[in-house]
C-alpha cells in the first residue's frame, strides 16, 4: 500500500527522519515547515494523509488541524497529530481539533506504519464513495457530521468480562450514548448480527478469552467488517497491539482509561462511521435516482435498455419463455389540455401504482415516455401475459382515477402490446417493435384492448 503523506514540522530533523522512513515503505513524501506553507501544500500537493506536528511557531498544529477539518475541501483528509509531549490533556486538545490520531516522539516505527495504513484504507473507501456520490455533491450536502450529532445516541458495545474497563466507560459516556456491555465475550459477534452498533469497544484484558480473536472475528464478517473498533491495553503490551492495529482495530487506549480521551477517541470514531454511513447512503440514492423515473418511482428508459438485453440472454441461454407488455394510457393528451399537467401527473403516478400492485416481484415495470409504460415478464409464455395484460386493463378501467381534477374522478382506460420470445434471433430491438406493432393494433381498433402479437 502507498499513499501520499504530507509531513509538517518545524524541525528539519524531524522531517528528514520521517522522510527517510516514509519514503523507504514506498510512501510519495512531501514537506512543510510550517502551519501556513502547510495549508498551501494541501492544496497544491493534495495529499491522503498529514503528520503534523503540534508544536511550531506561528500557527501551530492544533489550529492548522482546526483550519483542515473545518473545510469541506479537505475535511476527510486524515490527520496525524506528531509531538514530542505525552500528556493526557495534549492528545484530547489534537483529537478534539479533528486529528485522526496522535503519536509521541520518537515515533515508533510499527505504531506509526500501522495507523498510517489504517487510515490511508479509509481515505480510500471515502475518496470512492466522495466519487460516486453525485447527488450530494450536487445538493450540497458533502458535509461533515457536525458535533452535536456524534456527541450523543450513539449504540456503543463495550466487551469486558472483569468489569473494571467498563465502570470507567460507562461513568464516562453514559450520558452521552447508549451503552450495552457485555461480560460474555463469546456472544459479542452474534449480538452484532443481530444489532445495529456505531462503535465496539473492547478491553484485551479479558478473562478466559482472546480478545484479539474477537476483533478478528468482528472483521471477517461483512456486516461487521467496517465497524469501528476501539481497544483498551496495557502501555507494556505493545505486541498485540501491534497485531491489533494490523488486523484492522481502529484506535486504542492504554490503562488507565483517561475519560476525557476516551470521549474524544470515542467521538472521533463515531464522526468517521456516521460520515462513512451517510456516504454510502447517498450512494445507493444516487444509484436508484440513475435507474429511476422521478415522477412515478418505476425504472426508466435507461434501465429498461439495460434489463431487457439481461431477461432476452437469460430467455436464449436457459430456454425459458419471456413477455412483454408496452402500454399507452388512452387519450392522455386532452387530460393534461383539459385538466392541466399536474392532473395528468397525478394520473401517472396512480397508474403506476396499479400496475406495481398487480404484478409479481421478479417482474420488471418501467415508464419509458411520457404515458407509456413497458412490463417485463419473466418465465411468462405469450399466452399467459396475454391473460396479465387484459387483467391489468380491466383493473385500470374499472375504478375512476381520483386524482382532485375539478370535474370529478376521470375514467382512465389503457391500451396494451403483448409479444413473447421467440428465439435467439430476437434482439431487443426486434422484440420491442413486436410490442410496439401490436399496441399500435390496439389503439387502431379502438383502444382499451389487449392486442397480442399473434393476433
Amino acid at each position: 500500500m502507498t499513499a501520499r503523506v504530507l509531513v509538517v514540522d518545524d524541525i528539519l530533523a524531524n522531517v528528514r527522519l520521517l522522510e527517510a522512513k516514509l519514503t523507504s515503505e514506498y510512501f510519495e513524501v512531501h514537506t512543510a515547515s510550517n502551519g501556513l506553507d502547510a495549508i498551501e501544500a494541501i492544496g497544491s500537493f493534495n495529499p491522503d494523509i498529514i503528520l503534523l506536528d503540534v508544536m511550531m511557531p506561528g500557527i501551530d498544529g492544533i489550529e492548522v488541524c482546526k483550519r483542515i477539518k473545518s473545510n469541506p475541501e479537505t475535511q476527510h483528509i486524515p490527520v496525524i497529530m506528531v509531538t514530542a509531549l505525552d500528556q493526557p490533556e495534549d492528545r484530547v486538545q489534537g483529537l478534539e481539533a479533528g486529528a485522526d490520531d496522535f503519536i509521541t516522539k520518537p515515533v515508533n516505527d510499527a505504531a506509526l506504519f500501522c495507523r498510517l495504513k489504517s487510515l490511508v484504507r479509509l481515505k480510500m473507501l471515502i475518496d470512492e464513495l466522495r466519487g460516486r456520490d453525485t447527488s450530494a455533491l450536487l445538493e450540497g450536502q458533502d458535509n461533515p457530521v457536525n458535533l452535536a450529532e456524534v456527541e450523543k445516541n450513539a449504540n456503543i458495545l463495550i466487551v469486558d468480562n472483569r468489569g473494571i474497563v467498563a465502570e470507567r466507560i460507562e461513568e464516562s459516556l453514559s450520558k452521552l450514548h447508549n451503552l450495552v456491555t457485555l461480560r460474555e465475550p463469546s456472544e459479542a459477534v452474534n449480538l452484532n448480527l443481530e444489532t445495529e452498533f456505531d462503535l465496539v469497544i473492547v478491553s484485551l484484558d479479558l478473562l478466559d478469552h482472546d480478545g484479539l480473536r474477537l476483533c478478528s472475528q468482528l472483521r471477517s464478517f461483512e456486516k461487521t467488517r467496517q465497524l469501528p473498533l476501539l481497544i483498551v491495553v496495557d502501555p507494556e503490551d505493545g505486541a498485540r497491539l501491534m497485531r491489533a492495529l494490523d488486523m484492522g482495530v481502529n484506535d486504542y487506549l492504554h490503562r488507565p482509561v483517561d475519560r476525557m480521551e476516551l470521549r474524544a477517541r470515542v467521538n472521533t470514531q463515531i464522526k468517521r462511521k456516521r460520515y462513512t454511513d451517510r456516504l454510502r447512503t447517498n450512494v445507493a440514492r444516487s444509484m436508484e435516482m440513475a435507474v429511476t423515473d422521478p415522477l412515478t418511482g418505476l425504472y426508466n428508459r435507461r434501465h429498461m435498455d439495460n434489463q431487457l438485453e439481461i431477461q432476452l440472454a437469460n430467455a436464449s441461454v436457459r430456454g425459458s419463455p419471456l413477455s412483454i407488455l408496452t402500454l399507452d394510457v388512452d387519450f392522455f393528451k386532452p387530460i393534461n389540455d383539459t385538466h392541466g399537467h399536474d392532473v395528468g401527473d397525478r394520473v401517472l403516478k396512480e397508474l403506476a401504482r396499479r400496475l406495481k400492485e398487480q404484478i409479481r416481484t421478479i417482474d420488471l415495470c418501467f415508464r419509458i415516455g411520457g404515458e407509456e409504460f413497458l412490463i417485463l415478464l419473466p418465465g411468462t409464455e405469450l399466452q399467459v401475459g396475454f391473460t396479465v395484460a387484459e387483467r391489468l386493463r380491466r383493473i385500470i378501467a374499472a375504478t375512476p382515477f381520483d386524482v382532485q381534477a375539478s370535474s370529478g374522478p376521470l375514467a382512465i382506460t389503457v391500451s396494451i402490446g403483448v409479444a413473447g420470445y421467440e428465439s435467439a434471433a430476437d434482439t431487443p430491438e426486434i422484440f420491442l417493435k413486436r410490442a410496439d406493432d401490436a399496441l399500435y393494433k390496439a389503439k387502431r381498433s379502438g383502444r382499451n384492448r389487449v392486442v397480442s402479437e399473434a393476433a
